[in-house]
């Protein structure tokens, strides 16, 4: 299962190509050989990794393939935060024109953010436009507040047409409502520190239902496990690891409620939201001061509870288990919400908009 910042760029690269704009890509590799391919025609190239530096890369190599892809570029793109990409730029002291998508301030790597602090705002002053994906996210960054009068809001978007196709997963919907019941609550995503997963979990103590978990990554997974286990919620909890987007889209449609338990502010959005409100799912989200309670509106799409409050989750969960009529009105408001605000079209044309002012 790839993160939200992966899928985003995927599908912005792909997107952008049907409008004409060419795209190639450059990120790290996970391994130390570098790598080139394409993906129809689009190049991608994975910059060898030689070990981990508080979470970022460490590819030497990237700053020479970040010069030789800027020769032929008319802008550069930067997803943030990336140092790895950052420090190149600021290093190989390339003149073309660069906008920045700003996924998420630096959370967790404080000791990092202590030495990167000044390069990290010498390269965000020189942006010459800066995309937060909310303006909840804009108002809440003690980062973003420095440079906001580069800021401009792009909300990122998602295939929406993709989750109305309720014909082709009628038979996989009803497999899993025999299979797990009639009150199902799921959970989908990398298996990430700011997840708050173990909150969620504990909720399920209080909820009469079956909580389904999409995901997976280590050490994280095997300590969900356990707990599940200690709370004797076996039965109940159940791991399903990563699976397909067709799996994914049907339990989506065969959920009565999605929950993001976040914890932090690393997440910043929440495109699983999106994805649910499309099928048209109520959902509970985290008040973090982030984009997913730009995205879920509180008592409109759905609830926002305090984070780190596994009652909370309860109550609400338990409040929308027991009210089809209100789980039925949030979720046709969040399919609304989502088809005015958050589609890939309307995500491309905004990016395109910058793209034109910046190059005029």
């Amino acid at each position: 299962m790839i993160g939200g910042i992966e899928q985003h760029i995927n599908c912005l690269c792909h997107g952008l190509n049907a409008y004409g704009i060419q795209t190639e890509v450059l990120v790290s590799n996970t391994e130390p050989t570098t790598s080139i391919y394409y993906d129809n025609s689009i190049k991608i190239t994975k910059v060898g990794e030689h070990g981990r530096l508080q979470s970022a890369p460490i590819t030497p190599n990237f700053f020479y393939h970040l010069k030789a892809l800027s020769n032929d570029a008319d802008i550069l793109h930067f997803h943030f935060p990336n140092p790895t990409a950052e420090l190149s730029l600021i290093l190989s002291r390339i003149k073309k024109p660069y906008i920045v998508t700003y996924h998420s301030d630096i959370v967790k790597q404080k000791e990092l953010l202590a030495f990167y602090s000044p390069f990290m705002f010498h390269f965000l002053r020189h942006a010459k436009v800066i995309m937060p994906t909310s303006s909840n996210y804009l108002m809440t960054s003690n980062s973003l507040q420095k440079v906001k009068d580069r800021c401009v809001v792009n909300p990122l978007g998602i295939d929406f047409n993709r989750f109305q196709r309720k014909e082709r997963f009628r038979n996989a919907v009803f497999d899993i409502r025999q299979k797990y019941g009639d009150r199902i609550i799921l959970f989908i995503g990398k298996m990430r520190y700011y997840k708050g997963l173990q909150y969620l979990i504990q909720a399920m103590k209080r909820v009469k239902g079956t909580l389904l978990i999409v995901g997976e990554g280590e050490p994280l997974e095997s300590r969900m496990r356990a707990l599940s286990k200690n709370l004797s919620l076996d039965d109940r909890v159940v791991f399903l690891g990563a699976i397909n987007d067709e799996k994914r889209d049907a339990l989506l449609h065969a959920s009565d409620l999605l929950v993001l338990p976040s914890i932090y502010r690393s997440e910043a959005f929440g495109i699983v939201l999106l994805e649910a409100m499309a099928c048209g799912k109520p959902v509970i989200s985290t008040e973090l001061g982030t984009g997913t309670s730009f995205v879920n509106v509180h008592k409109e799409t759905g609830l926002v509870v305090p984070p780190m409050d596994s009652n909370a989750l309860a109550n609400a969960i338990c409040h929308l288990l027991k009210n089809k009529d209100l789980c039925r009105k949030y979720g046709e408001a969040g399919k609304n919400r989502v088809q005015k605000y958050f589609t890939n079209e309307a995500m491309f044309e905004r990016t395109i908009k910058v793209y034109n002012e910046v190059l005029k």
